[in-house]
């Protein structure tokens, strides 16, 4: 099976060593010390201790590598309409697009089977450009669980879990999905089938859109949000909100709250994957994570002020580092 990974970041990075070993033809899209690195000394990756290496096709051009039978995206959701029109240069007439990333993707409402049937989200794809070149036809879903890092450019670290989740669209058992859950298998991975990927989705998002701005707001790892009282009720409120905005469109699996941040507390120390990124001065998952579950909010009628408060402020903090990071610096401006 030839699979392409697009983006090897810690995630995809970490996938496309794991599907080296399958015996699966690997080619990798990646960009500046990444791309370069790789391709001198090879992609390393560090789990249980132990030192990996493997060397893979990788390019920054698509349009040399050609037609695939899987596309992974493994970029953060966020950059996906910039990559949109390069990633054709990857589709076959039977190529199948899975997006390894957070957040709600861009065909959710499509084969779902509700009165939103076929509606397109706005805060995420808002001139029409995923659903028009990543049709959601070509589409598969997945949830990763995935905990990995970059540790320098090459250098994968991988903490814990292989864990993936796949399904199609509309719930059916198709060959082609038998065929690429198979394929991840092969690697080493852990990849469970799912008949309703969007109840994954939510599971998934439910602590993601509550402790990742939160976490960009205070700095506070996940445990000192969960056990902190006033974060804690933070958390709990948009929670609870994302819950009904959930069981409005048909999902009703979401367990309960308190032992869901109690879950999160277990975790420890951990930073959140979007404070990570505000740290590093990269631009943050704010729509796929928050920003489209208000909107969903509005499509269905159910009121999110939590979640609306949370995302005004979320997306101000953003703003102003980027902001600041553009502004000459006072010595700068006297050299010129």
């Amino acid at each position: 099976m030839k699979i392409c990974i697009y983006g090897v970041g810690a995630i995809g990075g970490f996938i496309a060593a794991r599907l080296a070993q399958s015996g699966a033809e690997v080619t990798l899209i990646a960009r500046g010390a990444q791309l370069d690195t790789i391709g001198a000394r090879g992609l390393k990756v560090i789990s249980n201790g132990r030192d990996h290496v493997v060397n893979l096709p990788c390019s920054d051009d698509p349009a040399k590598v050609g037609p695939q039978d899987a596309v992974l995206i493994t970029t953060k959701a966020q950059s996906t309409p910039a990559i949109a029109e390069s990633l054709q240069h990857l589709l076959g007439p039977e190529t199948v697009i899975a997006a390894v990333q957070n957040g709600i993707p861009w065909w959710y409402f499509h084969g779902d089977g509700g009165r939103l049937e076929g509606h397109r989200l706005a805060s995420i794809d808002p001139d029409g450009r995923l659903w028009r070149l990543m049709p959601p036809e070509r589409c598969l879903g997945c949830v990763v669980y995935i905990a990995s890092e970059v540790r320098e450019p090459g250098v994968i670290q991988h903490n814990f879990s292989t864990k993936l989740v796949v399904g199609e669209l509309d719930g059916s058992t198709t060959p082609r999905l038998n065929i690429l859950a198979e394929t991840l298998r092969h690697g080493g991975l852990d990849v469970l089938i799912h008949p309703q990927i969007r109840e994954e989705i939510w599971m998934k998002l439910w602590g993601n859109l509550s402790f990742n701005p939160i976490s960009v707001l205070t700095g506070g790892n996940l445990r000192e949000i969960a056990v902190d009282p006033d974060t804690r009720a933070v958390a709990r409120a948009m929670m609870l909100e994302a819950r009904a905005v959930a069981r409005s469109l048909g999902i009703t699996s979401l367990i309960d709250v308190d032992a869901r941040l109690d879950r999160a507390a277990g975790v420890g120390p951990h930073k959140s994957s979007m404070l990570q990124d505000f740290e590093r001065g990269r631009e943050l998952e704010t729509d796929a994570l928050v920003g489209v579950v208000a909107e969903m909010g509005r499509l269905t009628g159910v009121e999110t002020p939590m979640i609306d408060a949370i995302l005004g402020l979320v997306r101000q903090r953003s703003n102003l580092a980027r902001d600041n990071k553009a502004k000459p610096t006072e010595n700068s401006e006297k050299t010129h």
